[in-house]
């Protein structure tokens, strides 16, 4: 199923389809565009954090061979689009700053169930991954299909396949530790939250999410 969806998110007459509950504002991408330094940096600290997210959970579940196996090239991918990103800003002339306040990933954490066994806890992180890249995804697409720079455009044409390479690892993984129907069902649970934060939320140009 996942795969037919990626190859969808490709086509600009498609219908949506990674589940997320609530289209983007479509206003952000123009104001996006506007502020595009403010957008880079915002990205380039989305990149190290979804690096750095892999990583713990690593080291939280080195028992869990399949997860070490997967997220390690993960890990590679999204500190290579972190540098990537850094690439751009240096082409423009823009420096890192200071990492912001993410909102959007902080009403996520909130939302995730305490307690349980270490699968449980696990399947939540997983999901919660999975949950960012989707919407990240979905702001890469805006992206691709409105930016007036081609350059930037094209970048973010080709992250666009990747995050949706990642959403859909971080769901089979979860799928590998707890029987499908639960992760399924907790995952529609998720999507149902997460547009409620979607709308809770004012479009920023200076963010990704």
């Amino acid at each position: 199923m996942f795969e037919k969806e990626r190859a969808c998110i490709f086509d600009k007459k498609s219908i949506y389809v990674l589940h997320l509950k609530l289209p983007t504002d479509p206003r952000w991408a123009n104001i996006a565009e506007k502020n595009i330094e403010e957008i880079l940096i915002d990205h380039a600290y989305c990149e190290q954090k979804a690096a750095s997210t892999c990583i713990s959970l690593i080291v939280q579940y080195p028992d869990k061979e399949e997860l070490v196996e997967v997220l390690t090239p993960i890990v590679a991918e999204e500190w290579g689009h972190f540098k990537a990103v850094l690439e751009k800003m240096k082409a423009r002339n823009i420096k890192l700053g200071k990492m912001r306040k993410d909102e959007y990933v902080n009403q996520l954490a909130k939302k995730l169930k305490k307690g349980g066994s270490r699968e449980h806890q696990l399947v939540e992180k997983l999901l919660m991954s999975a949950l960012i890249e989707a919407r990240s995804c979905e702001r890469f697409k805006n992206l691709w299909e409105q930016l007036e720079d081609k350059e930037l455009s094209q970048f973010y044409y080709d992250l666009m396949a990747s995050e949706a390479g990642h959403y859909t690892t971080f769901i089979t993984l979860a799928r590998t530790y707890r029987p499908r129907k639960e992760v399924d069902e907790r995952w529609e649970e998720l999507l149902k939250d997460e547009k409620i934060i979607i709308e809770s939320l004012e479009p920023r140009s200076d963010r990704i999410h």
